[in-house]
């Protein structure tokens, strides 16, 4: 592989480059189409009036709280903030789409198989507009495995080299996982069983695209220097 210390947007356009953001593109779509559907499925099953919740140790023990500033709003703000960020690292761009692509694919599929109820005293996004753009995206649709607490780890491993923003993630991470909690959103083992898959689906995505992973290694490597 060429030499990468200086990779720019321009360099994007190269032909092998073009094909794998292409790629990524593909995949994050198809991940799109499959989180809408499953995220149908699961909302069908979950209000039906045969399905039931299970109880769940931490749930049954902790008080509802509206923490729908953290769960929505700040679920929208940390995503426009990862786009941003993954934007201004050409780097980075490569891996991470194709990361964020099997990340949808694979909890859709997870979230399909889930059929059980929504716990009681649940918190649902309010009438504003962000808590529309949030629903639109079937952002709170199914429960195993929490997104909010995943998809900030994931983040974090692959920033995982520039301490600042690993640290950043990782406390995002936290943060969800107690606010989705706290707001009865998610049972205690979508939330605990998330930094697992998140880094499953790290590793899986290394395997695959062995090329854009070695890109992502070249970035955290210039950037140490």
């Amino acid at each position: 592989m060429a030499d990468v210390s200086v990779f720019t947007h321009k360099d994007l356009r190269v032909r092998e480059h073009l094909y794998s953001l292409a790629q990524g593109a593909a995949l994050l779509a198809l991940g799109f189409i499959a989180d809408h559907f499953a995220g149908l499925y699961a909302l069908s099953y979950s209000t039906r009036a045969t399905s039931v919740y299970v109880g769940d140790m931490l749930l049954d023990n902790l008080p509802v709280v509206n923490l729908n500033l953290v769960v929505v709003e700040g679920a929208l703000w940390a995503i426009a903030l990862s786009a941003v960020l993954v934007a201004l690292h050409p780097r980075r761009i490569l891996f991470t789409l194709k990361a964020l692509g099997l990340f949808i694919i694979i909890r859709a599929f997870f979230i399909s198989l889930t059929h059980i109820g929504i716990y009681p005293g649940q918190i649902n996004p309010g009438a504003g507009i962000f808590d529309a753009v949030y629903s639109y995206f079937n952002l709170q649709t199914g429960f195993f495995f929490s997104g909010h607490t995943a998809l900030p780890f994931l983040m974090a491993l692959v920033f995982w080299d520039e301490r600042l923003w690993r640290y950043v993630y990782l406390a995002l991470s936290a943060v969800f996982a107690a606010s989705v909690l706290l707001a009865h959103v998610h049972y205690s083992i979508d939330v605990f069983a998330a930094p697992f898959m998140a880094y499953g689906i790290f590793e899986i995505t290394r395997k695959l695209f062995p090329r854009d992973y070695e890109l992502l290694r070249a970035t955290e490597a210039a950037d140490a220097i």
